[in-house]
């Protein structure tokens, strides 16, 4: 996978995460978390809350998008990001990153 195929995965990302923080009339206070996971996850979270962003990618490039996503959102890496690997990704057949905001449960 090429560096512009992660660089064009973030931007779209980041761009459909602005588009519905505009949409949804996030406050400042709103913010997203992130989850990289299997498909039956992704259902789960946007089954639990809206609105919800999920973009299906490679393992191979999941992570990276990931940690530019949240520096592009000026959010800080944390420690449950370090312990996982291109390994565990495939693994645990983690191919969508998804983004929700915990304080918007779907009623």
């Amino acid at each position: 996978m090429s560096e512009q195929s992660i660089e064009t995965q973030t931007k779209m990302y980041l761009y459909e995460l602005n588009n519905l923080s505009k949409e949804h009339g996030f406050k400042a206070d709103d913010s997203w978390e992130f989850s990289m996971a299997s498909n039956a996850d992704r259902i789960k979270i946007q089954r639990s809350y809206f609105p919800t962003n999920a973009a299906k990618m490679g393992p191979e490039i999941l992570l990276q998008v990931l940690n530019l996503v949240k520096a592009g959102l000026k959010q800080t890496y944390t420690r449950d990001d370090s312990h996982i690997d291109k390994n565990s990704i495939i693994a645990d057949e983690l191919d969508y990153l998804v983004a929700f905001n915990p304080k918007r449960p779907r009623t």
